[in-house]
């Protein structure tokens, strides 16, 4: 859903990069915050998609009991809550005076300060990443240690099982990779034009291009879990068909 919405999103930022806005100072802050927010939860979904697979491949026993529907719910809100009150920090200079970055009418510039923005450094990028990176190696070395205690322990079936070992290390390795080059090659540009090129207390504002950028790894993160997880892409079409919304939705397998 976050990924979703940055889709949303994405379409007015050629409105507001090219100087084109016509829907006045306050709408102006107003999107910028709404689209910290939604790429903020973007990410901490990331972070939540790892933790959840991790708690599933290294200790399936007691999944069930640790992943329940209280705790995804809670979490999912705790991201949103922590995301809207980040969002407020991270613009809060623009909230309170709309429209004092711009130099002529028809401008959306919002100027973030250079302190809030190292904390952003790290809460959005430096943080996740190293979640995100200690989580899915973890679950591709124990996935390969699964692949291997079945390929020597298994002896009737041998040929078959050596297949579907090597299909499943593969998966991990190409999900790995997958998750964790496209969200360094998104997100990368912004930051380190964040800490370097901006190496100021005036601020900074990011460009059109690294911008972009950066909602390009919302975007692409669908993907990749849809062609990495079949129950990923039958979900998304539940979703898409509105059919999570009759009543016998929570029956369907998509297992």
């Amino acid at each position: 859903v976050s990924d979703f919405f940055v889709g949303l999103v994405m379409p007015f930022l050629i409105a507001q990069t090219n100087g084109c806005w016509f829907l006045g100072d306050i709408m102006c802050v107003l999107y910028s915050g709404l689209t910290c927010l939604i790429i903020s939860a973007s990410v901490g979904t990331m972070v939540l998609i790892s933790v959840d697979r991790y708690v599933a491949i290294c200790d399936p026993l007691h999944y069930s009991t640790k992943v329940t529907v209280t705790r995804v719910s809670f979490c999912i809100s705790l991201c949103w809550s922590c995301s809207f009150l980040f969002s407020i920090l991270l613009l809060k200079d623009n909230f309170k005076n709309p429209g004092r970055y711009n130099s002529c009418y028809g401008e959306c510039v919002v100027v973030v300060n250079y302190t809030v923005g190292v904390v952003d450094l790290f809460l959005t990028f430096v943080g996740p990443f190293t979640v995100i990176i200690v989580m899915y190696m973890r679950v591709f070395v124990v996935a390969v240690s699964q692949a291997r205690a079945m390929r020597s322990q298994i002896k009737t079936f041998q040929g078959s099982v050596t297949v579907r070992a090597k299909s499943s290390e593969l998966k991990a390795t190409k999900t790995l990779g997958g998750v964790v080059l496209t969200f360094l090659s998104c997100c990368s540009p912004f930051y380190i034009s964040t800490v370097l090129g901006q190496s100021s207390s005036a601020g900074f504002t990011p460009t059109p291009t690294e911008t972009w950028l950066f909602c390009l790894n919302s975007c692409l993160n669908p993907m990749i879990y849809a062609f990495c997880y079949p129950w990923f892409l039958k979900s998304a079409k539940l979703i898409v068909t509105c059919k999570i919304l009759k009543p016998d939705s929570s029956h369907l397998r998509i297992l």
